[in-house]
């Protein structure tokens, strides 16, 4: 069989139809998909990170949020109501500002999905931290107006947000180190003021570490909750398509039995002469049926064209020559639409005898199957099929010289 490319229409893109529609030795064989587990596929993983992503936002938000409120709402007031007994209150102030401004490019930053530069604004952070407690003097040393004892945390907590609870233990370990130095540096060494020491570091890292640790496991358990919600999803689908499957081979099965029984079991009770041309014609075209139903279960790159091959091959082993043109990729298309479309084509394939030639139009939104072949006198003419697609137009033509054969789907 010949396989031609006609020039397109417009709106229409011609593809060579380079695979020849005969199957040297039998049947095409069928490509097997590749095998995949529900969790490897993509959309479980985008499923899993896009709700870990809305999660982790979450807390980014919280802890902007906090981190802000905290340094505006809390030190800043404590600041200025303290600013006579702070011992460089220009220089606190000054400090103050500074880590607003970080933590207000830090926290944008974030909530954008920005990477930030970490450790500089850390060491940035650990500077102003040192000043502060300088500045800050003995009288403030434990007071609200000595704002790095509980704030600075928190900035740390955005600087480093996404990275490992690690490198926050680090900085907030430097920071109790330089709070220690601070106190001891003040003279403040009494058992009292250690107390005192003791009880501001452990209720300011505890928090810091818990809201850092805490968001990533929730957005770890977030993604996987979600995972395994895509998993479960994709079983209850690919149990849904095998058993979609399953009811289509079925149907397939008894469209196959009803073509072949009835001409079987009249050659088996003797009712019909296989001399008879009309008993070999239903044969011939039952063995086209066959033929292309069983060619409908093949997974292939183009069903339509794959069961109008088939078709056609069977009428090529009879000695007659097909020319197949193809203009465009067919879309994808429900059994029913393909089996409408091809079966009115398989019944005129089946009378052929000199020649034939097969034409496959299809666009997104239409797709047109036109069969052409010599018309005989003796050839009966055939009405739509009577389980066709409504979706699916028939059209037939004769003139005594040529048989026209179309159907066309529309979206």
């Amino acid at each position: 069989m010949s396989t031609e490319t006609d020039p397109a229409p417009t709106g229409a893109a011609v593809t060579g139809d380079t695979a020849s529609a005969s199957y040297p030795g039998g049947a095409p064989t069928p490509v097997a998909p590749a095998a995949r587990t529900p969790a490897e596929g993509p959309a479980g993983a985008d499923a899993a990170a896009a709700v870990a992503s809305a999660s982790d936002r979450g807390a980014r938000v919280v802890a902007v949020v906090i981190a802000l409120a905290w340094h505006t709402a809390i030190g800043l007031p404590a600041v200025l109501a303290a600013r006579a007994d702070l011992a460089r209150p220009t220089l606190v102030l000054a400090c103050w500002a500074v880590v607003a401004v970080t933590g207000a490019v830090a926290g944008l930053r974030l909530l954008r999905g920005e990477p930030l530069p970490a450790w500089p604004l850390a060491v940035l952070l650990l500077v102003v931290d040192a000043l502060v407690f300088a500045a800050a003097g003995e009288r403030q040393l434990f007071t609200a107006a000595n704002w790095a004892w509980g704030t600075l945390g928190w900035f740390f907590v955005l600087v480093l947000w996404g990275r490992r609870v690690t490198g926050l233990l680090v900085l907030l370990a430097a920071h109790s180190l330089i709070a220690l130095v601070a106190v001891l540096g003040h003279g403040a060494t009494a058992p009292a003021d250690l107390a005192r020491f003791t009880m501001y570091v452990y209720g300011t890292v505890s928090l810091q570490v818990a809201v850092f640790a805490g968001s990533a496991a929730i957005a770890a358990l977030a993604r996987n909750r979600a995972a395994a919600a895509a998993t479960a999803s994709a079983l209850v689908a690919e149990r849904d398509a095998a058993e979609r499957a399953r009811r289509e081979r079925r149907e397939r099965l008894a469209l196959v039995s009803g073509t072949a029984e009835e001409v079987l079991a009249d050659l088996a009770d003797g009712r019909a002469d296989p001399a008879d041309p009309m008993v070999r014609r239903r044969c011939v075209l039952a063995a086209a049926r066959l033929r292309r139903l069983i060619a409908e279960s093949d997974d292939v790159p183009d069903p339509l064209l794959h069961e109008l091959r088939a078709a056609a091959d069977l009428a090529e082993r009879r000695g007659v020559p097909i020319d197949l043109v193809t203009i465009g990729t067919p879309p994808p298309l429900p059994v029913e639409v393909r089996r409408a479309l091809a079966e009115p084509l398989t019944a005129t394939l089946a009378d052929a005898r000199d020649r034939a030639r097969l034409t496959v139009v299809a666009e997104p939104d239409e797709v047109v199957v036109s069969l052409v072949v010599p018309d005989r006198d003796d050839e009966p003419t055939a009405g739509p099929p009577g389980d066709g697609d409504p979706r699916v137009e028939h059209l037939q033509e004769r003139d005594g010289e040529i048989r026209w054969t179309q159907t066309r789907w529309r979206r």
